[in-house]
């Protein structure tokens, strides 16, 4: 698949939550929505990440945003995850990383020589019509939430 580009129709997709509710992107059209994808639960920089975007939820709100994390991981471990850290945004699982193929975000990693599959730290703002408005690929968590939240409050 073709990279994404800002503009494009964001691919829509239906995941299962923590919650046993499903998150469907298309039932959300209206809305802006920040999707975020994340390489694992309840690591370092995964936590910091889900607690930076939960200490903003109420902005984002405020700003007509909904927040929904992904990863591969199962809907029981996004479960702890949340209740270990209080967390307050949408978690949902892409366990066959389906979703993120589809937005180019299961690459080929490296580290310490080891080469694998994973994901790439990105996040994809999409406004009330679905289309990408704003991609930020190789996240670093610092400050991140802050800037993905400054999007949302200037996209019309």
């Amino acid at each position: 698949m073709s990279e994404l580009l800002e503009g494009a129709t964001a691919p829509d997709f239906t995941l299962p939550t923590d919650s046993g509710e499903t998150v469907h992107l298309s039932g959300l059209k209206g809305r802006k929505v920040v999707v975020y994808f994340y390489p694992k639960a309840d690591t370092p920089g995964c936590t910091t990440e889900a607690l930076d975007f939960t200490a903003r939820k109420a902005e984002f709100e405020a700003a007509g945003a909904i927040v929904i994390a992904l990863s591969p991981d199962a809907c029981a471990k996004h479960a702890k995850f949340r209740a270990k850290h209080d967390l307050d945004v949408v978690l949902a699982s892409d366990e066959g990383h389906a979703v993120a193929d589809l937005y180019g975000v299961w690459v080929e990693k490296k580290n310490y020589g080891r080469t694998y599959m994973g994901i790439e730290r990105s996040t994809f703002l999409i406004d009330r019509d679905g289309r990408i408005a704003k991609i930020w690929r190789k996240v670093k968590v610092k400050d991140h939430a802050e800037a993905v939240l400054a999007e949302a409050r200037a996209l019309s």
